[in-house]
């Protein structure tokens, strides 16, 4: 395949049983944020015109921290003792706390889930939340004794400042979905997924980190032509295409499609996404992009739980979930909601 990837799927449907997420209390003003003052005024200007006013912050919380809260969440939603679940998969951190130690088991110790298999998944950005969804559907349908599969993020930025120019504002939250064998209970399920990646851009966005203190840390695009017009044309392509395949497999057309909701960069990336595959983005996205900044992998669940809290989507709806990263990789998920009066829920 050279330097590009593909993965796609039509195992049987899982079940979401629950979505916990844990979101700080506290928010920042991005106009406030301190980096800004050491940004040229071109640079301030794209900060400024990004759609976000405030973002989610926890301050004393590690990723670590936020995805155990999130998954504590999620496992009272469902009403699952952490002792229950067949495996846990942490969705990796974009800057761990020490090198060599584990945060996979760290998470698994934390809970008390110590039978359940425990590893991490990441390398892809904000779509590194597919490939542990996939990867637990694989799971539960190769061992049909296996109990619940717990997915869970920590999100926070990985230096010091929370501007990514020229991407986007990062904020801080906690995120996890409890997955199951299909239950018509169950308030979601997965239907299908759809990933890509191009390996040509692995390198598009980097921090360097050796030998320097942490607060030297500045996060820098190579190539910002590259990001901003290359990479966003093959990001419409590939969508189209993604998008128009996952609901061609599924013997479905856009007009039975109930929802979108995107990972939440920006102002401009929600309308360029919306015009590129011309659809309406839920509400959710720009509502949680304005007042809580880019939750990295936990955007798309944190929108779809919004969502489904304010009743945007109804019972027996479909909806689909666009990931992008500028790895660059894609994805796309198919969701089905179900009856708001099942066991499981959105903590």
């Amino acid at each position: 395949m050279g330097a590009e990837g593909t993965f796609r799927t039509t195992a049987p449907r899982v079940a979401i049983n629950a979505i916990g997420r844990h979101l700080p209390d506290h928010t920042r003003t991005v106009a406030d944020l301190p980096e800004l003052a050491g940004l040229t005024e071109p640079e301030r200007l794209t900060c400024r015109g990004l759609g976000i006013d405030t973002v989610a912050s926890a301050d004393t919380l590690t990723a670590a921290d936020l995805a155990e809260r999130a998954a504590r969440h999620a496992l009272d939603a469902a009403g699952t003792e952490a002792a229950a679940l067949g495996a846990l998969i942490l969705v990796e951190p974009r800057a761990p706390e020490t090198l060599i130690s584990s945060d996979a088991t760290r998470l698994q110790h934390a809970l008390g889930a110590d039978h359940a298999l425990t590893f991490s998944v990441g390398g892809l950005g904000c779509v590194s939340s597919t490939p542990a969804l996939l990867t637990a559907r694989g799971l539960l349908a190769a061992d049909p004794g296996l109990g619940p599969v717990l997915v869970a993020h920590g999100s926070k930025p990985a230096a010091a400042g929370r501007y990514r120019h020229p991407v986007t504002v990062n904020g801080d939250s906690g995120m996890a979905l409890l997955l199951g064998r299909p239950d018509p209970a169950a308030p979601l399920h997965l239907v299908d997924a759809l990933q890509r990646t191009n390996g040509r851009y692995w390198d598009l966005f980097g921090l360097e980190y050796r030998d320097r203190p942490t607060a030297q840390w500045r996060e820098k695009c190579s190539d910002l032509p590259g990001y901003s017009f290359r990479l966003a044309m093959e990001t419409r392509n590939r969508l189209a295409e993604m998008v128009a395949e996952l609901l061609a497999r599924n013997g479905l057309t856009r007009a039975d499609v109930a929802g979108y909701a995107s990972q939440n960069l920006s102002a401009g990336g929600l309308a360029f996404i919306e015009e590129s595959l011309d659809i309406a983005l839920l509400p959710s996205c720009r509502d949680n992009l304005r007042a809580l900044g880019h939750l990295g992998a936990n955007d798309t669940f944190l929108n779809l739980s919004t969502a489904l809290a304010r009743k945007e989507l109804a019972e027996g709806d479909l909806a689909v979930l666009i990931n992008v990263s500028p790895v660059a990789a894609w994805s796309v998920l198919l969701v089905e909601t179900g009856p708001p009066s099942g066991q499981g829920s959105i903590a």
